[in-house]
């Protein structure tokens, strides 16, 4: 069943180079590991922990400026509630490794170390019609991940990804996903995003889906059918709006 994803107008007048690079994934078995993603994974690590970076390093970076001043921006304070990239920035450069959740998961983790963006993957086998990148209004529910039996209703304003049914599946954009789109293992129905605020961010947001898809290709997990994939989708101020799953899903992955 195809899925709109749009973004409001509002985000890109405090946000104007916003870009949201899109990969639908029909089907896939997400496996527990793949010895493909846990090389990126750790090269990814290693590589941060050699620059030896300290916390605000990692805030000046200037992916992660540009994500702190876009979300005072939209008065969410970083500090407190830093964007995806920076948490896994953070953590790692100060010598951790990061769990191993799943394949793609973990793949999603070692790009966004790598590009120094959020990259995520949902889970979106419950979502149909449109989820839109918008200000909350304040009454929509979100279902904490790790605790869906204490639901939350954003702050209104706030930058999250809702469905047409009234659900929140994010927490200030992507500090926090919801337990809704979490990818666990198993058969799933995908939709893999990566952001950009920064200026000429569209960039680092292609580069980024090009190293999903080079490892989704390498898989057949990304194919339809009829061995076909959908092309990646960059949405931004001069196209806000696009359709995906518009293939038949695939029947064989690995």
């Amino acid at each position: 069943m195809p899925l709109t994803v749009t973004v409001d107008p509002r985000i890109h007048e405090r946000a104007p180079h916003y870009a949201l690079g899109l990969i639908a994934v029909p089907a896939i078995d997400v496996a527990g590991a793949e010895p493909a993603v846990e090389a990126l994974l750790t090269d990814a690590e290693d590589a941060l922990h050699a620059r030896a970076l300290g916390k605000a390093d990692v805030a000046a970076l200037p992916t992660v400026a540009a994500w702190r001043d876009t979300y005072r921006a939209f008065d969410v304070n970083p500090n407190r509630y830093p964007c995806a990239a920076e948490s896994l920035l953070r953590r790692v450069a100060k010598g951790d490794r990061l769990p191993r959740i799943n394949a793609l998961v973990d793949l999603c983790n070692a790009v966004s170390l790598a590009v120094r963006l959020p990259v995520a993957s949902c889970d979106v086998g419950d979502i149909d019609g449109t989820l839109a990148v918008r200000p909350a209004d304040g009454g929509e529910v979100y279902l904490p991940l790790g605790a869906p039996e204490a639901p939350e209703h954003p702050e209104p304003g706030e930058v999250v990804y809702a469905d047409s049914r009234g659900r929140a599946h994010s927490r200030r954009w992507n500090w926090r996903q919801s337990d809704v789109i979490k990818t666990d293992r198993g058969r799933r129905r995908l939709l893999l995003t990566v952001e950009a605020v920064h200026e000429g961010g569209r960039a680092g947001v292609e580069e980024a889906l090009a190293r999903l898809a080079d490892v989704l290709d390498g898989t057949g997990s990304g194919a339809t059918a009829d061995g076909r994939r959908e092309q990646p989708l960059v949405l931004d101020r001069a196209a806000p709006s696009g359709e995906l799953f518009t293939a038949p899903a695939a029947t064989a992955v690995r």
